[in-house]
């Protein structure tokens, strides 16, 4: 396993001069398979005494975990100890020449060391900034390989690295050469300038205890100048380094994703592919490099028929000889991702791209979750979310996951409150998801995909407290006393109930009760009314006392009853359009407990009544009236008529009629009056004024669906056509056999 270094005894003057250490520098790609797989070589061919690797020196502690249950992907994890939000991963996956050298070392019992810009220097903010902006990032091999007329790294690294050189060693100083008249082309940036520095500091330490032979892994654009013989002194590297900021940070190992190896995050530029390149370097490595092709294939095509497609083993041996036809064809040495992708397209998936969607996600990218050994030192907060996690058997995992929960059970109750927890301290772990047809409140459903991150919102939360528990009920409080208006105070108590926070809900409702007394503004009581009915709705089957609830929520619904009617005079469009949201949200709310519901009508009935209001609300509570039975259908057409005569202006009908009209489309369908009403006033706006309007009325109607507005379209051809009176031309006579022979059919007596 990887051990720190050992310093040599001073060295005996009577004894030869020690020979010269010999520095070899595996210049690589970041993430890549071809890269890997060569470091290995050069490694079994030099036998290094100690190994140095591109990444923060806080990482060496981490090394003692490699052989303890440590499985890639994984990321270092460096963060401000004050500050976690200030954080940096360092991501390796099995494929990475990081990891092989990292694994190597510990296999061999080889001394291991990291060399690059400390952490604690990288992570401090800049003088006068409050945070350092991310160096922009190269990768040149990827540049050489587009320069040299290749769209995939790791073919160009096979054709012109792997197949040319005689031995690993060789190749890595053919690269080297490469990359020194590279740097050579463009000014080096201040970053790379520090950070080279900094790795040189760690090889000349390294040199300095004794070692003969040191194999130095790095980003390939660095390798030129971490060869001993090209350094300058070593007081120019130390001018460079001093001065620079410096905080206290933290290092750890992190579960990482395949998909988030994609991104470009910590050292080196991210991957496209990595479920890709997991496979060609999993054929390399286990010797059998002729199955990449028909392996990756074979993979394809179980992918597909678990997902309930045809893929029948014969079709796989015809998509091999696609891909290596195609290989030829395009002057290739051997099928790449993208003859194999094109061959899985037109053998596999019979011409069609869209199931290419699933072996993209599944294949190319991969679904793999790194595993972390218990013995790696995480916050409480973390570990505590471990152990919850194990007692109710939600293993976390990158693939997107659907389930739904009756809360009547107590371990999905418990599965329930650890997602609306953890969404509290900003880990959206969950996203809540679509229950299904169903008004009641003992069914839950989320969508469930776990994201490397969330291990830095552990971090910052864990300021909070030690436990989930105590963490989120922290942030509910420091919620609540920084909460400006009654809406997030009313959604901070849906939050802590549904997440079964006692202690911060009672905080919450007393800080709730108290803005109220004091709240003038009727747009937030309305926006407080929904969630505060829902906390009061959803008490039964949390199981918790809302007594409380409802009386704010009583007081709440009474003060905005009582301002209603002012609150909407003299508005705008855009505050008319943000109040009948309000009155909407507030609806909903009261429809659902009933709380206060005489008192919310008589109000509704009074702003209804009233011609002086803004059209956009009148028509909306004219409505909400309409549908709940509070307003007869003649009464509504006698307010519509008066609203769409001549005696209105065009704008104020239109919007009037927009909030009138504002859901299904039963009204036109089933009312003729009101449709011949709108018809007809459609018909006498002027030309000018109609062309201003149609914005507004296409959204009006645009929020039916296609069916009801076909529907409504055909009743209105046929408004002012003349009525068949059914009873006055039906011929009887004429029926009457096919009327007694259906009787029959359905067992009915009929007298003749």
């Amino acid at each position: 396993m990887g051990r720190p270094l050992p310093r040599l005894p001073g060295a005996d003057l009577s004894a030869s001069p020690a020979p010269t250490p010999r520095v070899e520098v595996l210049g690589i790609r970041h993430h890549g398979p071809g890269s890997a797989r060569s470091v290995a070589g050069a490694l079994d061919e030099l036998a290094p005494t100690a190994v140095v690797i591109e990444g923060p020196p806080e990482l060496d502690a981490l090394t003692a975990y490699v052989d303890e249950g440590l499985v890639p992907p994984v990321a270092g994890l460096a963060y401000v100890t004050a500050e976690p939000w200030r954080a940096a991963f360092y991501p390796m996956a099995a494929f990475s020449p990081e990891w092989v050298a990292l694994r190597w070392a510990v296999e061999h019992d080889v001394p291991v060391r990291f060399a690059d810009l400390p952490a604690a220097n990288a992570l401090a903010p800049a003088e006068g900034d409050d945070a350092e902006a991310e160096p922009e990032r190269t990768d040149p091999i990827t540049l050489l390989a587009t320069t040299a007329g290749y769209d995939d790294p790791e073919r160009w690294w096979e054709d012109a690295v792997e197949h040319r050189a005689p031995s690993s060693l060789a190749r890595f100083a053919l690269l080297r050469e490469a990359m020194t008249q590279a740097r050579a082309a463009a000014p080096v940036s201040a970053d790379n300038l520090r950070r080279e520095a900094a790795m040189r500091k760690v090889i000349r330490a390294v040199v300095k205890d004794g070692h003969e032979r040191v194999a130095v892994v790095c980003g390939a654009y660095h390798a030129p100048v971490l060869d001993p013989a090209t350094f300058p002194s070593q007081s120019a590297d130390n001018k460079l380094l001093a001065g620079l900021p410096k905080v206290k940070v933290t290092a750890t190992w992190a579960p990482w994703t395949a998909g988030r190896l994609a991104y470009a995050s910590g050292y080196g530029a991210g991957v496209t592919s990595p479920g890709w390149y997991q496979h060609l370097f999993a054929c390399w490595a286990e010797g059998r490099p002729d199955d990449v092709v028909p392996g990756w294939l074979t993979r394809v095509a179980r992918a597909l028929r678990d997902d309930g497609l045809d893929a029948a083993p014969a079709t796989v041996v015809e998509a091999v000889l696609l891909a290596e036809a195609l290989a030829a064809v395009r002057g290739r040495p051997s099928a790449g991702l993208d003859e194999l992708m094109d061959a899985s397209q037109t053998v596999l998936c019979g011409g069609s791209a869209v199931p290419l969607v699933l072996v993209q996600r599944r294949l190319v990218i991969g679904e793999e979750l790194g595993q972390v050994p218990d013995g790696v030192p995480l916050v409480p907060l973390a570990e505590d979310l471990a152990r919850t996690q194990r007692s109710l058997r939600m293993k976390p995992s990158p693939t997107p996951t659907s389930v739904t929960l009756d809360l009547r059970k107590e371990a999905q109750l418990g599965r329930s409150l650890l997602l609306h927890r953890l969404t509290l301290l900003g880990i959206p772990w969950g996203v809540p998801g679509d229950a299904g047809r169903t008004t009641g409140t003992f069914k839950e459903a989320w969508d469930l995909e776990w994201q490397p991150e969330f291990a830095v919102a552990l971090i910052e939360a864990g300021l909070l407290g030690t436990t989930v528990v105590g963490a989120a009920e922290a942030r509910v409080r420091e919620a609540a006393a920084e909460a400006k208006d009654l809406a997030t105070l009313g959604r901070l108590v849906e939050q802590a109930l549904v997440a079964d926070l006692p202690g911060a809900l009672a905080t919450v409702v007393d800080s709730l009760a108290a803005a109220t007394a004091h709240q003038h503004d009727t747009r937030s009581l309305l926006d407080a009314v929904e969630p505060l009915a829902r906390t009061q709705r959803y008490g039964d089957v949390r199981r918790a006392d809302v007594g409380r609830v409802r009386e704010v929520l009583q007081t709440v619904v009474v003060r905005a009853c009582v301002e209603l009617r002012s609150a909407c005079a003299a508005l705008d469009d855009d505050a008319a359009a943000a109040l009948r949201a309000s009155i909407d949200a507030a609806q909903r709310g009261i429809a659902l407990v009933g709380v206060g519901r005489d008192r919310w009508r008589e109000a509704l009935a009074g702003v209804a009544a009233d011609d002086r209001i803004h059209g956009a609300v009148a028509g909306r509570v004219n409505r909400i009236l309409l549908d709940g039975g509070h307003l007869t259908s003649g009464r509504a057409a006698e307010r519509l008529s008066r609203q769409l005569s001549r005696g209105s202006s065009p704008t104020h009908a239109a919007a009037w009629l927009d909030g009138f009209l504002d859901g299904e489309a039963v009204l036109l369908l089933h009312d003729p009056t009101l449709l011949a009403l709108v018809d007809t006033w459609l018909g006498e706006v002027d030309e000018s004024v109609f062309e201003d309007l149609l914005p507004l009325l296409r959204r009006t109607f645009s929020r039916f669906a296609p069916a009801e507005r076909r529907q409504v379209a055909t009743r209105v051809r046929h408004l002012g056509s003349e009525h068949v009176d059914a009873a006055r031309d039906l011929d009887l006579a004429a029926g009457r056999a096919a009327a007694l022979r259906v009787a029959g059919l359905l067992g009915l007596e009929v007298t003749r």
